[in-house]
């Protein structure tokens, strides 16, 4: 199958054992979620002498596809010692003890005959690219040089932050998904989640749950609020990540090409809440339930467990907020009395439940104006989020350990 463009679908499996529904990447037969993961891992017992000719078939492919993509490029030439100094420069930003066990393994693979020089060479090819790559990306970052799609999407950009997020998902706060295969492998989707913890990392989370656990691995635009452009840099790096202001028709256009879009009908409000008041819902803002109806989409009501732990709020500082342009400035536990320290999160197990989706096709795109049935649409997602959490807060016997 392919697109206006000519295109093709990803020929990668998806974790729940489906064919991708992803594009593919121009000049790669997968996306760019499984472009990063196509390598098969080596056969478990495999011998030494099959591991070498596996690593030196792997790396002659590797550098011959670089070798194409960029058939300008003339690494310096090649001597022991050039190459010794290039290793040396590679390891520099690594602890000691890991480039002392890298230059290690190293050496014994030199002494037991591992590689010849025609291998040599092609790692001082791999080093060299390797270092002027990472120096250009920097470069065009800052000149701006770099593919987006209209909304500013930049896969690129998606994937250096990706292990940042992966950390906190799967490490720190040890996120647990469920009803992820309530969500449809393509097609339009709303997503509609309690908001919490002062500082939107249930937004990330929710994201990172869909792109790293859903079955098609979607990733999730989520809809930021309107102080963020206010925020030096804030809503350049979420708009490279997908992400889109947080509008009735900007939520209907993703909506319209397919997109999985989550939104948090709470607002402001939701981040707000103090710690008494932790997992009691905000008022709603319907705007969402007009994007759903525009493209006759369902709403899948999300619950977020374990967000309003991150920081203890206290109360507000008003004043504060005023002079920030922020919504809110908290007091919590640690800020400010620990300074930018006080910004770290608390390490609270995580719970993100996806609930049944509530189907909007029925009704037709021109009830978006009708304010009663606007007004019950949102009352019910509202009541199906408040009995997700209740379900999750009862089950729940420790914030930290779940």
């Amino acid at each position: 199958m392919t697109n206006d463009r000519g295109g093709v679908r990803c020929q990668a499996t998806t974790q729940g054992g489906e064919r991708c529904k992803n594009w593919a990447v121009e000049g790669s037969p997968y996306c760019h979620v499984h472009q990063a993961v196509a390598v098969e891992p080596p056969p478990e017992q495999a011998s030494d002498e099959q591991l070498r000719r596996q690593l030196l078939s792997e790396l002659d492919r590797l550098v011959t596809r670089l070798r194409a993509l960029t058939p300008d490029y003339r690494p310096p030439t090649f001597s022991p010692q050039r190459l010794v100094e290039l290793v040396e420069q590679s390891l520099e930003e690594l602890p000691g003890e890991v480039q002392l066990g890298i230059v290690e393994r190293l050496r014994q693979a030199i002494d037991q005959g591992w590689f010849e020089p025609e291998t040599w060479k092609g790692m001082w090819y791999m080093l060299n690219y390797t270092l002027q790559y990472n120096a250009g990306l920097v470069k065009h970052r800052f000149t701006g040089d770099y593919e987006a799609d209209p909304w500013g999407l930049d896969w690129e950009f998606l994937d250096l932050v990706r292990p940042i997020l992966t950390f906190f998902y799967k490490a720190y706060w040890r996120v647990e998904a469920t009803g992820l295969d309530h969500i449809p492998v393509e097609g339009p989707v709303l997503l509609a989640a309690n908001h919490s913890g002062q500082i939107p990392w249930d937004a990330a989370m929710l994201a990172t749950a869909t792109l790293t656990e859903h079955q098609a691995q979607r990733l999730a635009r989520v809809l930021y609020p309107a102080w963020v452009p206010k925020t030096p840099f804030l809503s350049v790096w979420l708009a490279r990540m997908g992400q889109a202001l947080a509008t009735v028709e900007n939520g209907s256009q993703l909506l319209e090409q397919g997109e999985l879009v989550a939104t948090f009908p709470e607002g402001d409000e939701g981040l707000s809440k103090t710690f008494r008041n932790r997992y009691r819902l905000a008022r709603f803002d319907p705007g969402f339930v007009q994007m759903a109806l525009s493209q006759e989409a369902p709403i899948i009501p999300v619950s977020i467990v374990g967000a309003e732990e991150t920081y203890v709020t206290l109360g507000h500082v008003p004043m504060l907020s005023r002079m920030t342009n922020l919504p809110h400035l908290p007091i919590t536990l640690t800020f400010p009395w620990l300074g930018l320290l006080g910004l770290l999160p608390l390490p609270s197990k995580w719970f993100i439940d996806f609930g049944e989706p509530i189907p909007t096709a029925d009704f037709g795109p021109d009830e978006q104006t009708n304010l009663v049935l606007v007004a019950q649409l949102a009352d019910r997602v509202r009541h199906a989020i408040q009995t997700l959490l209740d379900d999750r807060l009862v089950r729940r016997r420790s914030v930290l350990f779940g």
